[in-house]
């Protein structure tokens, strides 16, 4: 990490840099905050999340400096840095904020230009914040993980992946969205502060709602399917999991599901360094297109479906996204470290991925196939509606849709599917 930030440095022209961890944020009129979550920036350096008010000082050359916050404080139970902090860095610990920003002031006198990166630097420091220049090298180089990072990538998808086989369990004992989300929780070990992002936990219709925010207390009557979208987290990085499971007399649905998940291995097995991510999302509307013929969807071929674009109303969203110390990790548009940027064609604005894939990025690959009613609407008024089979589209309307997702390490002969192999040391059915 020193490495990749001294280089960064100096293309930018800054000799030191600070981070600063960040502190919770009060609702508006309120004197409560939403969980903490600390700048991602700093996390790279300082993977835990109690730290509060914290601050780092890199200086290319010697050992990071960490200033750390742990206030007197009978309310909470204050911050302490971890035993192995000491080991890594210059510790110093504070119980007061001003004399934390005081000892920072003055320990980058010996500067000559300081970049800041965090909110609202105090005057006394005399850097920049958030100078774009670095911010573009410093999103640009985590595309590509290191052996740390992997690590970790790898523990939070085995978390996620027990959170997921709890929640499957849970569904086939009928259980509410509720009973489906507290399971996830206690299989993954996790409490909802620990979450990389909010679970999608949405039975019948309501996974035809891609960020589905709802938890009925309920089952509904008819069982026609579950969709699950959830991850965990492991010092900071996240996973991001998906998978789609049929109701018990779903049959049709359960066929779906299969061939999904079929097409989504077949393309993961396709992935080599090189390959530019957004012909792999553009691989992957052809196989849904090819899908939607077989199942009757469309009364015309794969590729009929394809060129008129009839796939893009069953998957409106992209294939997939860069992973690490955020959900969505940053830079996936970026071509250049300079900032110069690739976005997608506007047919595919919601693809968050367009860049040329190498080895060591960490990736979602999740296809989906969805029956959501607001779109289906649209495609009504298009010229494609006359290939759509509408009785068949409204027979599966209830089953909401599908969607897999898997977490993915770029190697130099393929790629590893860190979600599979984490399914397949756990899995026991």
């Amino acid at each position: 990490m020193a490495s990749r930030w001294a280089e960064a440095l100096e293309a930018s022209g800054f000799d030191a840099v600070v981070v600063a961890a960040g502190r919770p944020r009060f609702y508006q009129f309120d004197d409560l905050a939403p969980f903490f979550r600390p700048n991602p920036h700093f996390t790279l350096w300082f993977p835990e999340k109690h730290c509060e008010g914290a601050v780092l000082l890199f200086t290319p050359g010697s050992a990071p400096a960490l200033y750390f916050h742990s206030p007197a404080d009978y309310w909470h139970q204050p911050a302490q840095a971890p035993d192995w902090a000491a080991e890594r860095f210059e510790l110093r610990s504070f119980e007061e904020t001003e004399d934390l920003e005081i000892a920072v002031a003055k320990a980058l006198r010996a500067h000559r230009r300081v970049a800041c990166i965090g909110e609202d630097p105090p005057e006394s420091w005399a850097v920049e914040a958030n100078p774009a220049p670095l911010i573009h090298r410093l999103h640009y180089q985590r595309a590509c993980k290191t052996g740390f990072e992997i690590a970790c990538l790898e523990q939070a998808t085995e978390n996620g992946v027990k959170g997921h086989i709890a929640a499957r369990e849970a569904y086939r004992a009928n259980g509410s969205e509720f009973d489906i989300l507290r399971a996830f929780l206690a299989g993954s070990g996790q409490t909802e502060a620990d979450l990389p992002y909010p679970c999608i936990i949405g039975r019948n219709e309501h996974a035809a709602v891609l960020h589905y925010q709802h938890y009925d207390r309920t089952p509904p009557a008819d069982d026609h399917g579950f969709l699950i979208d959830a991850g965990a987290s492991h010092l900071g990085y996240g996973s991001d999991i998906s998978r789609t499971w049929p109701g018990g007399d779903a049959a049709a649905f359960a066929e779906l599901i299969a061939a999904l998940d079929e097409q989504q291995r077949a393309l993961i097995e396709t992935i080599r360094p090189g390959l530019n991510y957004l012909d792999l999302h553009l691989a992957m509307h052809r196989r849904i297109a090819e899908l939607l013929n077989r199942f009757e969807l469309v009364r015309c071929s794969g590729d009929a479906a394809y060129e008129l674009g009839l796939s893009r109303t069953f998957m409106p969203h992209g294939l997939g996204h860069l992973l690490g110390v955020q959900t969505h990790d940053v830079g996936g548009w970026q071509t250049t470290p300079e900032g110069g940027e690739t976005p997608p064609p506007d047919a595919h604005a919601t693809l968050r991925l367009t860049r040329t894939i190498g080895v060591g990025m960490v990736f979602t690959i999740e296809p989906g196939l969805y029956f959501i009613p607001m779109l289906l609407s649209r495609l009504r008024q298009e010229a494609g509606a006359r290939e759509v089979n509408w009785p068949q589209v409204e027979t599966m309307t209830p089953w909401g849709g599908v969607r897999i997702e898997d977490n993915v390490l770029v190697m130099e002969g393929g790629a590893r599917n860190l979600t599979r192999e984490a399914f397949a040391a756990l899995d026991s059915t």
